[in-house]
């Protein structure tokens, strides 16, 4: 994957062309590997599916494209970003394609794994973007690639129009050209990274062996990073599959209105994932960070009271009332949430290149991967926890248990790397003290 020690200097409408490229590839990708959160409404319906089973099925692509993803990373480095994004959505887009013609449960799994390696697109975009840029412009760019996430809302804006019109199997079949058709596009558009042709005008091979690039892995730190992006990626991608779902149960929406406030939580969360590059060059991913928990366990904690009915002893007598966030307040928050979430998911990545600037791809493709994992197990989490408190609002009070343990983690470590060096300082100056 991306070696920011064999980045060579690169003419600047070059890398823009691949950095617009690759986004716009990795924006059909996310539209195609969120499908299931408008279709599997229609196939729950269809096949009369628990809510359960239901986060079983949205959730089952998201494992596979956070599975593939330290694979797919390592292999981008080795055979080059142009080749293996290409090969990706190809599969992904044949996949897709036989998704139409799957009738029982087990068939939508099989399928759903094939559909999700759209996903793993995240981690060979960024190693073969970051190659691009030098390390000082990295925080942006991949932030301006991270826009990709869009395609979530790409998806629920779209899908239910297609799928209200011709059926489910109508979307799985033009979702699947659509990405065949970017592969092609992007096979003949693009070119190969400066690494990659270097190595092929030198003659040299890798630098170090296979099992090489995940020796970083056994840092304690990369998984505290790859547990922030659980929640600031995972839990997004949960939101954005579980979203319809939650506003057609608890407020009564119709599934285009649901598609498109949930096109309405993901945008501009999306997009605001370039400027969260942006901020985290200015100010330090760090405090981003601290600004993204912080913000976001509020959010998740107003979200997680439920509607009740209330009766105190006034003066007079009994005062009955009642407490529900009604759909306006409800989008309002979520689109806070979501914004927040997007800042979180740059910072995550700006911190990649600075502590690991020779393993920016293993440890991007694990951080990745994990994050991704987030996507799968919530959706899960969020159906088992209704089937099991029929409580509707119980999937925000799980995430803000994340969110706090994130933040929690997070000041944890920093005040012990504060507390080393002011440790560190003091040895220094004890023999001159002396």
């Amino acid at each position: 994957m991306s070696q920011i020690t064999e980045a060579v200097p690169v003419p600047e409408p070059s890398a823009t062309r691949t950095l617009s490229l690759s986004t716009i590839a990795f924006t059909v990708c996310f539209a195609v590997w969120t499908i299931f959160s408008i279709i599997g409404v229609r196939i729950k319906d269809a096949l009369g599916l628990t809510d359960t089973e239901f986060g079983v099925l949205v959730g089952t692509p998201i494992l596979t494209g956070s599975l593939v993803r330290i694979l797919l990373g390592v292999w981008t480095d080795r055979l080059g970003g142009r080749l293996v994004y290409t090969g990706t959505m190809l599969a992904a887009a044949l996949a897709t394609f036989l998704l139409a013609f799957a009738s029982t449960f087990a068939e939508l799994l099989l399928a759903a794994l094939g559909v999700g390696l759209a996903g793993g697109s995240f981690a060979v975009g960024v190693a073969y973007v970051s190659r691009f840029y030098t390390a000082e412009r990295q925080g942006t760019a991949l932030g301006i690639f991270g826009v990709g996430n869009v395609g979530a809302a790409v998806t629920k804006f779209a899908a239910p129009f297609v799928l209200l019109a011709w059926g489910w199997q109508t979307v799985a079949l033009i979702w699947a050209a659509a990405l065949a058709i970017m592969a092609i596009v992007f096979w003949f558009t693009t070119e190969d990274d400066p690494v990659i042709r270097r190595r092929r005008l030198s003659g040299t091979g890798q630098t170090r062996s296979f099992a090489g690039e995940f020796a970083p892995l056994a840092d304690m730190r990369v998984w505290r990073f790859a547990f922030y992006y659980f929640f600031a990626f995972g839990a997004f991608v949960a939101l954005a599959l579980w979203l319809p779902r939650y506003l057609v149960g608890v407020y009564g929406f119709d599934l285009a209105t649901a598609g498109m406030i949930g096109a309405a939580y993901s945008v501009p969360a999306s997009i605001f994932r370039a400027y969260g590059g942006v901020l985290s060059d200015r100010i330090g991913a760090r405090t981003v960070l601290y600004w993204t928990f912080s913000v976001c366990a509020v959010c998740c904690a107003l979200l997680s009271l439920p509607a009740a009915d209330y009766t105190v002893q006034g003066i007079n007598g009994a005062i009955s009332f009642r407490f529900a966030i009604g759909p306006t307040a409800f989008v309002i928050i979520a689109f806070v949430l979501g914004l927040f979430m997007s800042l979180g998911k740059a910072a995550v990545y700006k911190h990649i290149p600075v502590y690991y600037p020779d393993n920016v791809g293993a440890v991007g493709g694990l951080v990745g991967m994990i994050g991704g994992l987030g996507g799968f197990v919530l959706p899960i989490l969020f159906g088992a926890l209704n089937d099991l408190t029929g409580i509707w609002s119980s999937c925000f009070l799980l995430l803000f248990l994340i969110t706090a343990a994130c933040l929690a983690w997070m000041h944890g470590a920093i005040r012990r790397m504060e507390r080393r060096t002011a440790a560190d300082r003091t040895d220094m100056l004890a023999p001159a003290a002396e």
